[in-house]
């Protein structure tokens, strides 16, 4: 949407602690589903983690209220920028992405709140982890509205419902999958 982008937060709970061999299937995917992302037409960036290479963290690491009591300190979640609700979702269902959605189950505990949450901010801001935190469970709690939505019930920046255009969804991801190649073969080479 001109003027805007969408941001993207999403979190969950692994099964065992990030360094297990239950989890190493998603750990190995990790780097391949941020060079993909990297390449995806209509990605604008993302919050890195505070002490680890790559891009700078958009503030402090901020979890919603899901991680009490789950043993961790420490939760899979991700913080990002994109042009709009069609290219997230080409880079979302399709390619590397998709293959570890396929395999959330092997790696993710079952959670009872929204993967994620979706809102707009104005072009050129940046939001910060706090503000995904507090957008999951605003949509916890009051389900989907112009402050945070989903896939299944957009909004546009001006708060009305929009339906996602599914043709320029099949367009970008098939623009996105040329440039996947040489990633999908890494990951079929993986174990789940």
């Amino acid at each position: 949407m001109r003027g805007h982008h969408l941001a993207v937060y999403n979190f969950g709970l692994h099964l065992d602690d990030y360094e297990s061999p239950r989890v190493e299937g998603f750990r190995l995917r990790e780097p391949l589903n941020f060079e993909a992302a990297s390449r995806a037409e209509g990605y604008v960036g993302r919050s890195g983690y505070a002490g680890e290479p790559g891009p700078e963290s958009w503030g402090e690491k901020v979890y919603p209220r899901f991680i009490d009591g789950s043993g961790f300190e420490d939760a899979p979640s991700s913080l990002s920028l994109w042009t709009g609700l069609e290219a997230l979702m080409a880079f979302t269902y399709s390619g590397v992405h998709a293959d570890a959605l396929k395999n959330a189950r092997n790696w993710n505990r079952r959670q009872a709140w929204p993967a994620l949450a979706l809102w707009w901010v104005k072009e050129g801001a940046r939001p910060v982890w706090a503000d995904g935190a507090e957008r999951l469970e605003y949509l916890a709690d009051n389900g989907p509205t112009p402050r945070a939505f989903t896939f299944k019930a957009p909004y546009c920046p001006d708060g009305n419902p929009i339906t996602v255009d599914r043709d320029r969804v099949k367009a970008l991801a098939g623009r996105n999958a040329g440039g996947q190649e040489d990633l999908l073969a890494v990951v079929k080479a993986l174990k789940a």
